[in-house]
């Protein structure tokens, strides 16, 4: 059996009936085999929280007071070397040790506020959300203009394949 890159833990009760272990790996795996890496090569640790909890780590970490939907902590600067360029990709490590790409943390309660706000599914959301973490595990960022569009271009297309409609259209 092939390794998945997702290590889920749960801290919050309500993603135990979401099925947050199945989706994430399923968008870790599309986002990292749509850039070329095969999945099995690398490690992302995702832990499904609730409101308080990202609230406190947005604060220590970002300085921010309120609750996000998603956070991610990549384990080495993978920044491109300017803006609208694709970062430098990682490269596995050799043998069955999987190359760590970082931590992500996802709120239950602000994913089920947004997607409910957007009328768009939950799975469909949270599963952007996993997609737009990895990518900023991998080195993506949308604070430039030209990284966003790559970022957006990329996630959209990512999406397409596993058949969630483009967050960022019409």
């Amino acid at each position: 059996m092939t390794a998945e890159p997702v290590d889920t833990v749960l801290e919050y009760s309500e993603w135990d009936a979401f099925g947050l272990p199945t989706l994430a790996n399923r968008a870790a795996t599309a986002t990292l085999a749509h850039l070329g890496l095969a999945p099995e090569q690398f490690e992302i640790v995702l832990m499904g929280c609730d409101d308080a909890r990202i609230a406190a780590l947005n604060t220590s970490f970002r300085d921010k007071t309120t609750a996000t939907n998603v956070l991610s902590w990549p384990s080495e600067e993978r920044g491109a070397d300017a803006p609208g360029e694709a970062p430098v990709l990682p490269v596995p490590n050799d043998g069955d040790d999987p190359t760590e790409l970082g931590d992500i943390a996802i709120a239950y309660e602000t994913c089920m506020r947004e997607a409910e706000e957007a009328s768009i599914a939950p799975t469909d959301h949270v599963t952007h959300l996993v997609v737009h973490a990895v990518l900023h595990l991998l080195g993506y960022d949308h604070i430039d203009d030209k990284d966003a569009a790559l970022m957006e271009a990329l996630e959209t297309e990512i999406l397409g394949k596993l058949g969630v409609a483009d967050p960022y259209g019409a």
